[in-house]
């Protein structure tokens, strides 16, 4: 189960959306589907992620990455593409973070077939329950500005089940992973 939640964003002229969930599976494992690296299994798993590239590696912890998205909602979303740095963390308790914002790179100019989208400041959290280490909590937020002339209307309609989708196809990734 997923709760989706969502309210007007302070960055942009959207919402900023909160997914909340438990996965059953390790954080390690919730971990290896989601986390943001070239040639990952997410371009497999998420409806939502055509490819992934990282554009700059600044540190060990910290990138310049390109996303790409094919079209949705029926076609009525076209293909978007995301640049971003992303910071990636781990904290003492086992908590594992994926934080992004929308960065220009000169590396990485628009490109042709895709409409250029900003995420404001986003990311996930793999959060270890204790006492249950074949589950795992994950808060993930979302504030993505997807550019173009789509209405607000296309927009509200199509994240939240987008969210829900995301879980749901976490969920299969991860049992998959295990199998």
């Amino acid at each position: 189960e997923v709760s989706v939640s969502w309210r007007p964003s302070a960055e942009f002229a959207g919402n900023a959306y909160r997914g909340e969930g438990i996965v059953p599976a390790s954080p390690q494992d919730v971990w290896e589907c989601i986390k943001p690296v070239a040639g990952g299994p997410r371009t497999k798993w998420d409806q939502n992620v055509k490819d992934f590239e990282v554009i700059e590696a600044i540190s060990d912890t910290v990138s310049v990455c390109r996303t790409t998205t094919p079209s949705a909602f029926m076609r009525i979303i076209s293909p978007r593409e995301f640049v971003d740095v992303v910071l990636i963390k781990q904290y003492e308790d086992g908590t594992m973070l994926s934080a992004a914002t929308n960065v220009e790179h000169p590396l990485c100019p628009s490109q042709p077939n895709f409409v250029r989208g900003f995420n404001y400041p986003c990311g996930c959290f793999c959060i270890p329950l204790p006492g249950e280490p074949d589950k795992t909590q994950l808060l993930s937020f979302f504030q993505t500005d997807l550019g173009g002339y789509l209405p607000q209307t296309v927009v509200d309609s199509f994240f939240p089940a987008s969210i829900a989708a995301f879980y749901s196809n976490l969920t299969k990734a991860v049992k998959a992973l295990k199998a």
